[in-house]
Formats: structure tokens, C-alpha cells, sequence
């Protein structure tokens, strides 16, 4: 089954990696992707960089630049992964994560992890 997983951190998003980091997650993502497991997946920049496009229920579209100072969370980067179990979608999680807990201390977020719909 395919599983994307989002990365999440408070605003104004995540700090810059360290080079520690960004070659521990260049290791592992290479591995992933020779093991046939990652599909693809980046970095976001920064939330003033984007927009947010939202549609009310009385049809009016709405669009709100960057930076979205509502924002509780902001989604970092992502990644779609094939894996055989959400179980082994978690541990690829706790992986990922335990890079930054290791390369970036004081780093805080969630990686959240998301079935897709195959059609």
C-alpha cells in the first residue's frame, strides 16, 4: 500500500537542517529509494512563499497569501512511500525522526502518516 507522509511543524516552519541532518536524511532517502520503497518526496519552503486556496460552501473562492498567520502547523516536506504495513510505515517514521532527534537537537514535529487511495 502506498503511504504518504506529511511532515509537520509549528509555524513559521521547520529551522534550517543542519549538514549532519540533510546527509543522514540523503543517506536514508537514497536507501529507501533503492529498496524500491520511496517514491518520491522534497522540502517545502517557507509559508510566506505559497497560498492558500479555499472554497466556502456558497461557492466563493477565497485565496490568502503567504504567510498564513492562522496557521497551527505547518507541513515541512513530504514523502510517499510503498510499504508492505502501517507497522512498517511507523518505523519508517520513528526513523526519519529519531535523524532529527540525533542531527538537530530541539527540533520538534510529526510526521504524519497517511494510506492513499489506489485507484
Amino acid at each position: 500500500m502506498r503511504y504518504m507522509c506529511l511532515i509537520v511543524t509549528a509555524p513559521p516552519g521547520p529551522p534550517e537542517a543542519t549538514p549532519e541532518l540533510v546527509e543522514a536524511m540523503n543517506t536514508l532517502a537514497n536507501r529507501e529509494i533503492q529498496a524500491g520503497r520511496m517514491l518520491g518526496g522534497g522540502g517545502l519552503l517557507p509559508i510566506d512563499a505559497g497560498a492558500r486556496v479555499s472554497l466556502a460552501a456558497d461557492g466563493k473562492f477565497t485565496v490568502l497569501d503567504g504567510p498564513m498567520v492562522e496557521a497551527k502547523e505547518v507541513i515541512g516536506g513530504y514523502a510517499m512511500f510503498e510499504f508492505a504495513s502501517k507497522e512498517e510505515a511507523v518505523a519508517s517514521a520513528v526513523e526519519f525522526l529519531q535523524l532529527h532527534k540525533d542531527h538537530q537537537p530541539g527540533w520538534a514535529g510529526t510526521c504524519e502518516i497517511r494510506p492513499m487511495i489506489e485507484h
